[in-house]
């Protein structure tokens, strides 16, 4: 099995370390300092008190690896349309693509079926450039819930979480998502197979209030979810964000106060929205917001605190240079 993970930063180089200290045949598509490091000194993570070192093929070339069996994009939504022409000599007739992403993904209205099939979300994927450039029949989705940041280049530090959910669009348990599947799981991660687009909704839930919230107030998530007003506004975009996923077919197992008490109890957590402000990042507004009000529209669902808050969040990017036209 031939695995290259496409943007190997923090998520990506956590996931190549665990992947080529596994046997699989792993690439990192990385770039600057970091990809340098890693050539020379090989990924580095830091995890529960180890550093664990592996020294996967690492390049800024991907013609350099040619065609993989999956490539798995750990970019940030907004930066995966940029690299569609560059990654193409990775996919051969039968790769799959995963896209390891917060947010609504490009593919999203592949073999959903009924009225909404075949549509295109251009609030994530601009011109179509994915659908056309990638295919959504390569698609397979992926809820990623671990915590990790670049503590220097070349070296990755895990915080939390060790869960990546893995599925096809079509809910189906196909040969290539569960190989996927197995080959996570003998690298020691969590990776179930899950109908994908419930997965996707219960996390864009907290994706889509408490990013900009928290980007917009500076407060970390306990704030956010527990002083009152913050949390009202949290709620808000939650059952604008619920009545939209219902109108498309999801069912919402989770009860949103519970939502936002389980918010609460991370603690003092700055979410990467916040993080992408402060250390003056492109901040990922169109995955977790924009694409919830684009979706509203679609289905006729008013989305008035959405409305402004994005409004806002908008703003205060554009006025910080991290929101380009």
């Amino acid at each position: 099995m031939k695995i290259a993970i496409y943007g190997a930063g923090a998520t990506g180089g956590y996931l190549g370390v665990k992947l080529a200290r596994a046997g699989v045949d792993t690439t990192l598509i990385a770039r600057g300092p970091h990809l340098d490091a890693m050539q020379r000194d090989g990924a580095r993570l830091l995890i529960d008190g180890d550093e664990l070192v592996a020294r996967p093929f690492c390049t800024d070339d991907p013609a350099e690896a040619g065609p993989q069996d999956y490539v798995i994009i750990t970019l940030k939504a907004h930066s995966a349309t940029r690299v569609v022409d560059a990654m193409q000599p990775l996919l051969g007739p039968d790769t799959a693509v995963i896209t390891a992403q917060n947010g609504v993904p490009w593919w999203y209205f592949h073999r959903v079926g009924g009225e909404w099939e075949g549509t295109r979300l251009e609030s994530v994927d601009p011109g179509g450039r994915q659908w056309d450039g990638i295919g959504p029949e390569r698609a397979i989705g992926c809820v990623v819930y671990v915590a990790t940041e670049i503590a220097e280049p070349g070296v990755i530090r895990h915080l939390y979480g060790n869960r990546f959910t893995v599925g096809e669009p079509t809910g189906e348990k196909t040969a290539r998502i569960k190989a996927l599947s197995r080959a996570l799981i003998g690298a020691g991660i969590r990776a179930p197979v899950r109908r994908i687009r419930q997965e996707i909704w219960m996390k864009l839930l907290g994706n889509v209030s408490f990013n900009p919230i928290s980007a917009l107030t500076l407060a970390t998530l306990d704030r956010v979810a527990t002083e009152p007003g913050t949390r009202g506004v949290a709620r808000g975009m939650m059952e604008e964000t619920r009545a939209i996923g219902e109108a498309l077919g999801v069912r919402f197992r989770l009860d949103i106060e519970k939502r936002i008490d389980g918010a609460a109890g991370v603690g003092a957590h700055r979410t990467s929205m916040l993080q992408d402000l402060e250390r003056g990042r492109t901040m990922e507004i169109d995955a977790l917001v924009t694409s919830v009000q684009e979706l509203g529209r679609l289905v006729g669902v008013p989305t008035p605190t959405i409305d402004v808050v994005l409004a806002l969040v908008r703003q205060r990017a554009e006025i910080a240079g991290l929101y380009p036209a």
